[in-house]
């Protein structure tokens, strides 16, 4: 039984180990470097606009069993919206043609059948290329595994992958897109129905957590970072952080639930990705017209996907290597554009924020997927925890979570 867990990173990851850990009776410490927990899935207060918005905007699925379960520990599972069954809205603001594509609940995909329901200009014989990616993938690339041209990859399959894997499906690892489509498009739209945090991360992901940690007995100790790991005997045994010198007992355990780029450093060694990719959001401080969507895919834009909320539409654009690069006032402008072309409005910019993660997930291409390392290590009372390490699924809100969960098995096992 383990005696005191330390949870080093208040992220996603951090915040699922912990919960899992509290909730077996582990009395717990969690230690995060930031004055805020969340990570990279936070939300805060923009003088700018006036209110309070996320980071970035981040989907997650009907069927993340793992976000679910954790929602439901929380006592937050009430706390994301969405169609109840799989719609996808779509606009090309090149064409101004708009579609949806509307999905059936259960696995046999009989909505392909339908000419109003499907992506234009495909047939049913196009989507059996997905089944190209059942079977195992090694170290193929998307690219290779599946054809990648024509409408159906064009409207439907690389916007989507783009978003999940961040990186350029062309050259993502299939492995890590059969994953997605087997636990999502593989069992029916009641497994990919899509859920936004509303009205913020926080509200859903983090404030939960903290007040479950907090009822739990657990310590949460922002603004402590963590400087070094000081290992005996494959064990760790203390933990410096600034001048406090924190030493464990002989059943204490580690989470360490931090960026690859951390980990590395507090524990030399340890495999991890070394390539990233950056995400851009923005946000406008406008109302969508009323019965608009809550979420379109934009085709032929600089936007890739909007979100509306309340008093606000927000605007993510994944694998935004190159577009994190060019001035703040020209990407707002861009924006603006793609987001008027899609809702139908005009006039002056509104109020604007953007905000450039520049190493928002690993880059998920087969050569650092295989840099991704398990959740258990070499040292007995210490697991990795993290989007970054080897969940088989793509940097995600679901892989963040699943790591936790897996890093805390690890040490209750």
């Amino acid at each position: 039984m383990v005696g005191k867990a330390y949870v080093v990173g208040a992220g996603l990851a951090g915040l699922s180990a912990a919960v899992r850990l509290a909730g077996q009776g582990v009395s717990v410490v969690m230690l995060e470097a930031a004055a805020q927990a969340g990570g990279r899935c936070r939300s805060y207060f923009d003088a700018q606009l006036g209110m309070t918005i996320d980071n970035g905007n981040h989907l997650v699925l009907s069927g993340n069993h793992a976000t679910m379960r954790y929602l439901r520990a929380i006592g937050a599972q009430d706390r994301l919206v969405g169609p109840k069954s799989a719609e996808f809205a779509f606009c090309d603001v090149q064409s101004g043609h708009r579609w949806t594509v509307r999905t059936n609940p259960g696995p046999i995909g009989w909505w392909m059948f339908s000419k109003a329901r499907r992506v234009p200009g495909t047939r049913t014989a196009d989507y059996l290329a997905l089944l190209a990616l059942a079977g195992p993938q090694g170290t193929r690339r998307l690219g290779k595994a599946i054809r990648s041209e024509g409408p159906l990859w064009d409207l439907l399959i690389e916007p989507v992958m783009l978003a999940a894997l961040n990186t350029d499906p062309k050259e993502a690892s299939a492995a890590l897109a059969a994953a997605v489509v087997r636990e999502t498009i593989a069992l029916g739209g009641r497994a990919y129905a899509p859920r936004i945090a509303d009205p913020s991360l926080d509200a859903a992901f983090i404030a939960p957590a903290l007040a479950y940690l907090a009822a739990h007995g657990a310590q949460v100790r922002l603004g402590t970072r963590v400087d070094s790991l000081v290992t005996k005997d494959e064990r760790v045994r203390r933990l410096r952080a600034g001048a406090e010198d924190i030493a464990l007992g002989e059943g204490d355990a580690v989470v360490l639930a931090t960026p690859p780029w951390i980990t590395t450093a507090l524990l030399p060694g340890t495999p991890a990705p070394k390539a990233f990719r950056a995400i851009v959001n923005g946000h406008f401080k406008i109302a969508a017209p009323l019965g608009a969507p809550k979420m379109v895919g934009v085709i032929g834009g600089i936007a890739q996907w909007l979100f509306a909320f309340d008093g606000r539409i927000s605007v993510t654009v994944s694998g935004a290597d190159a577009l994190a690069g060019e001035p703040r006032e020209a990407i707002a402008a861009a924006f603006w554009k793609d987001v008027c072309a899609v809702y139908g409005l005009a006039g002056d910019m509104p109020a604007w924020q953007i905000v450039k993660e520049r190493r928002a997930t690993f880059a998920a291409t087969p050569d650092e997927a295989r840099r991704r390392p398990k959740a258990r290590t070499q040292l007995r009372n210490l697991a990795l925890a993290g989007d970054w390490t080897d969940t088989g699924l793509p940097a995600t809100i679901e892989g963040a979570i699943r790591s936790g969960h897996t890093a805390a098995q690890v040490l209750l096992s």
